[in-house]
């Protein structure tokens, strides 16, 4: 009888070729699978490195499916120069920092973070990679990756790191003592980048380089009754067009919500996919890159769909409408106009400055990461 050679391998591997007393070794060898390690990674939106302070920033998610019938457990995973993949490592994730970066699908979720680095049978984890890289030293333009586990290691995945255009936008909002709330930063607590949504069937992370924009004083964001809308130094402020650009949406009716504590807020409209971001602006800025403003004041749009605004141009004033609980502008860049729908963009602000060991430092063509306090200037 004529045999294949993949049925041949399958029969030798399988328990029913070995009889009930053999030996240890052909009981391991019974387990064993001829393949290779059934570990799929993929990263499925390249980065573009941008720079902030003293480094340049790659920011990515790299997906790692199992798709054998056995838990396989991570050990590390390194990041190197694609083009010189024998040289010291861009970076490499293990033990505590692998935990950090990774982050389990859905209800395969492990019930002990201590197992978070085992990647159950048919599951996915994603692991949220960022990686600064010295301003006096040139970004690489290709990376390759090697994921090692206790049951093999793969290597591949080769990317870009220069996927877009960097536009060079003016800031949102003007005046000193800006807070860039859950900007951009890989901290597992960060809602805008570990926000990946599945929308018509297409995983995207919109929120990937979102900022909530607050405006503080004194290190508070208001002064007064929590409940009172104008207690908080943000609301009503100025909110201006980043770039000329075209009106795309202008959505406007939306009640702000009465902001509060968790345990007493209540929303003033059901929250649904048309509502969550409350009165909003979207502007095409060009080459497929949009900028989304969020949560505006009900009542406060300047602006149509269709029209074409200026650099510095008023557009709206920051309101609580949609999903927050107290006043703040979400801002971000997207690669749709479709809500959600988009891959999170990097990009520029033309000029800030930064509050930084005690005194403010100006900054120029840099993107702030989260927990900075920014001033800007009040004319282009």
């Amino acid at each position: 009888m004529k045999v294949s050679l993949l049925t041949a391998l399958l029969l030798l591997t399988s328990p029913l070729a070995f009889p009930a007393d053999s030996d240890e070794r052909s009981k391991e060898s019974a387990t064993a699978s001829p393949f290779p390690l059934q570990l799929e990674a993929r990263v499925p939106f390249a980065p573009t490195a941008f720079p902030s302070g003293d480094h340049s920033h790659v920011v990515y998610e790299l997906y790692l499916t199992n798709f054998s019938e056995r838990p396989i457990q991570l050990q590390r995973i390194d990041v190197l120069d694609a083009r010189k993949p024998d040289s010291r490592k861009l970076a490499s994730f293990e033990a505590e920092s692998l935990d950090a970066v990774l982050q389990p699908v859905g209800s395969q979720a492990p019930e002990n973070k201590a197992d978070i680095r085992e990647i159950r049978a048919g599951a996915t984890v994603v692991a949220f990679i960022w990686i600064p890289i010295n301003a006096h030293e040139s970004t690489p333009e290709h990376l390759r990756h090697r994921v090692v586990t206790t049951s093999g290691t793969i290597e591949g995945v080769d990317l870009e790191t220069h996927h877009d255009r960097l536009p060079s936008l003016l800031p949102p909002v003007r005046g000193k003592g800006w807070l860039a709330s859950d900007g951009p930063s890989n901290v597992p607590n960060n809602h805008h980048r570990r926000g990946i949504l599945a929308i018509n069937g297409h995983v995207t992370t919109s929120r990937r380089y979102a900022i909530d924009w607050i405006l503080q004083k004194d290190n508070a964001s208001l002064s007064g009754n929590p409940q009172d809308l104008r207690s908080y130094y943000s609301y009503d402020q100025p909110v201006f067009a980043v770039a000329d650009a075209e009106v795309v949406t202008a959505r406007d009716g939306i009640p702000n919500n009465t902001p509060g504590s968790p345990e007493t807020f209540r929303h003033a409209v059901p929250i649904t996919m048309d509502t969550v971001g409350g009165n909003t602006v979207v502007l095409n800025l060009g080459s497929g890159q949009y900028a989304w403003y969020f949560h505006l004041a009900p009542g406060s749009i300047q602006v149509k769909a269709g029209e074409r605004v200026r650099r510095g141009q008023l557009l709206a004033r920051v309101g609580c409408s949609g999903d927050p609980t107290v006043p703040h502008l979400h801002f971000e860049v997207t690669s749709s106009p479709k809500l959600l729908g988009g891959e999170g963009l990097p990009y520029l602000i033309d000029h800030y400055r930064i509050w930084n060991d005690k005194k403010w430092e100006s900054r120029t063509e840099e993107l702030p990461l989260a927990g900075t306090v920014v001033e800007f200037g009040n004319d282009e």
